[in-house]
């Protein structure tokens, strides 16, 4: 239980709920446990009217209104013998039926508030459960927002989504289920064992002698029950992302033909779902023979005991009737002991695995809770960054600075560190050592939402959302600015491809945008970034997949745009850097050049080098 104290505190931010479910509950079972009591008194009543008509008494027998009736006439206030016609000269039988009658009705209202109250305790309870599922959702999808990049790069995705869903829906069935039922089969137990208790102590002993054993059977059936049902859960896990996997592949897959060993592996996973499932189902045939079985045990008990103490006139037959109702009432509620248990041990699993995620703390915390502007000085002095999961050094010793207005490009092979300088910029992680300054103050010491709402980054993982292309522009602004959002395309070179389609920027993306071409993200990408107008552009090598006249085209709109903010472009492509005020050559985390283009040439090294050989490749693809 130590996992679940973490919802202590929506306990008692509902506690209220919990306070009127428990009087609905008590309401509920106090109807339940005043319908017995008219079942016994109506068989011995019927029992002695019988007797007194065989013995041809009907005139001298005199009606002894049942306690459990006179109960409710007085709260009408209305006389017995009127209602039921006594003294008006009415046969007995007459009198008896009206009796009958009166027995049914006051039966069928208990019964019926039984229900109304029992509908509260839902309306209560189930919905506090509905309520706190609801707020803990909520808390765990906001603290996965104030996690770290690094964080993400520990755990994969379809995790964070189970822990989300799976764990939190078995947790709400702890707050819900598990809370109702413990708290009806204490106060149905103390009701029904004390008023059993006041009819035969020894009797109610006999008939109470199963449930225990009733409630243990449960108990190990419901463990295996949980754990067949864990290992089919499992597999279709596995289904589902066997399925997602093979339609958001479906390019790669239909290009490799790899179409029939798809679906022999996802024929053998269904396969193995098949068996699980049939495993499960054959222990949950088990689980209702088993709760009938020990019920008939019971009510075998309760007769044969019962019908020995009756006939030494110890109880009435009305007595067993009785019993026997309370039996099968007091049934369920031991039955769900161990079904109660099964929900309690799954919720602690689920809360301990959500708990890990909630107590772990980000390493990016906002120091400064001043929002301010941000004019987009960058200093770099001598950073170091090693990411703290691989222990792979990525920055060694990096220095410089860019003022507003200028463009920085950052030019290196794969692997030289350049998305790793971008993202330190954004404050996705902080340096190991060195200090990296925005306007003069250290970047730790900035407010994080002020940074971020300055910045337009595009990774080079393009990556769009299942919705319309206007939306996807406009992500980053607040509002709906139709023009700002067309603007931002006709600079990103894409309004053109954009308004040939059906329905324009109405468009809808597919998964990942997977209806446009690598160019087109790209460039929607980029109408993203420039539609918030930043004061810091990054652009994290997300021209590669257009061709040199558009390069030319958005790069163009980028001089004008980003003439007083400050731009930096990472890419591999000298064509796209050379434009920049000052560049960086990159190699295994060092710059090892710096300059403007023609400073880089006339250096004979590493740029120039890089510079060759694509002026080689670039008239060897015009030749062709």
């Amino acid at each position: 239980m130590r996992a679940l104290a973490h919802l202590n505190k929506y306990l008692w931010k509902y506690k209220y709920r919990i306070i009127l479910g428990t009087v609905f509950i008590v309401a509920t079972n106090l109807f339940k446990i005043y319908s017995p009591r008219i079942i016994q008194e109506a068989f011995d009543l019927m029992k002695e009217s019988l007797e007194a008509f065989d013995q041809g008494n009907t005139e001298n027998f005199n009606i002894a209104i049942p306690n459990t009736i006179q109960l409710v006439l007085d709260l009408f206030g209305l006389s017995a013998n009127d209602v039921l016609g006594v003294g008006s000269g009415q046969p007995f039988s007459e009198t008896l039926v009206n009796l009958s009658i009166l027995l049914a009705v006051v039966y069928f209202a208990a019964a019926i508030f039984s229900g109304i109250f029992l509908f509260f305790t839902r309306q209560t309870i189930i919905i506090m459960s509905r309520l706190i599922e609801y707020d803990l959702k909520n808390e765990v999808f906001d603290h996965y927002q104030k996690l770290s990049l690094a964080f993400y790069r520990r755990n994969n995705t379809g995790d964070l989504m189970n822990r989300i869903s799976e764990d939190v829906s078995k947790v709400r069935m702890y707050l819900g289920p598990a809370i109702m039922y413990t708290i009806n089969l204490v106060i149905l137990s103390c009701l029904a064992i004390y008023a059993m208790v006041r009819v035969n102590l020894e009797l109610t002993l006999y008939v109470l002698l199963p449930l225990p054993i009733l409630s243990i059977s449960i108990y190990y059936v419901s463990s295996m029950i949980n754990k067949r049902s864990e290992k089919v859960q499992k597999q279709q896990a596995h289904l589902s992302t066997l399925v997602q996997e093979s339609l958001s592949g479906i390019r790669v897959l239909k290009a490799y033909n790899r179409q029939k060993s798809t679906q022999d592996k996802f024929t053998d996973a269904c396969n193995t779902y098949k068996i699980d499932a049939l495993s499960l189902v054959k222990v949950e045939a088990l689980f209702m023979p088993a709760i009938i079985l020990l019920i008939g045990l019971s009510t075998v008990i309760t007769i044969y005991a019962g019908g020995i103490k009756a006939i030494n006139g110890e109880i009435t037959l009305g007595n067993i009737a009785e019993f026997v109702i309370y039996v099968n009432m007091l049934t369920w509620p031991f039955a769900s002991v161990g079904w109660v248990t099964s929900l309690v041990q799954q919720a602690a699993a689920s809360q301990k695995r959500i708990n890990e995620f909630l107590h772990t703390e980000p390493e990016i915390v906002n120091t400064n809770a001043v929002e301010h502007g941000v004019n987009g000085k960058i200093e770099f002095d001598q950073v170091t960054f090693t990411y703290p999961d691989s222990g792979i050094t990525a920055l060694e010793d990096v220095s410089f600075n860019i003022e507003p207005g200028q463009t920085l490009a950052i030019i290196g092979r794969t692997g030289s560190g350049k998305s790793t300088l971008a993202n330190l910029i954004c404050r996705n992680y902080d340096a190991t050592s060195g200090e990296i300054r925005v306007d003069g103050k250290p970047i730790e010491d900035l407010n994080l939402n002020s940074l971020r709402s300055n910045l337009g980054y595009v990774p080079q993982d393009v990556f769009l959302f299942s919705d319309t292309i206007a939306h996807n522009i406009g992500f980053g602004i607040d509002g709906d600015d139709h023009h700002l959002i067309e603007q931002a395309a006709k600079e990103a070179d894409v309004y053109n491809n954009i308004v040939d389609f059906p329905k324009g920027f109405e468009t809808m993306l597919g998964e990942r945008g997977i209806n446009l071409s690598g160019g087109q993200k790209q460039r929607v990408s980029i109408a993203r970034a420039l539609a918030r107008r930043p004061q810091i552009l990054i652009l994290d090598d997300c021209l590669s997949a257009v061709d040199t006249e558009t390069e030319e085209n958005i790069l163009g709109h980028l001089k004008h745009i980003m003439s007083d903010r400050t731009t930096v472009i990472i890419s591999h492509r000298v064509s796209t850097v050379k434009m920049a005020d000052q560049i960086l050559v990159l190699d295994n985390g060092k710059i090892i050049e710096s300059g403007t283009h023609q400073d880089l040439l006339n250096q004979d090294g590493a740029y120039n080098l890089i510079y060759q050989q694509q002026l080689r490749e670039d008239k060897k693809a015009q030749a062709l």
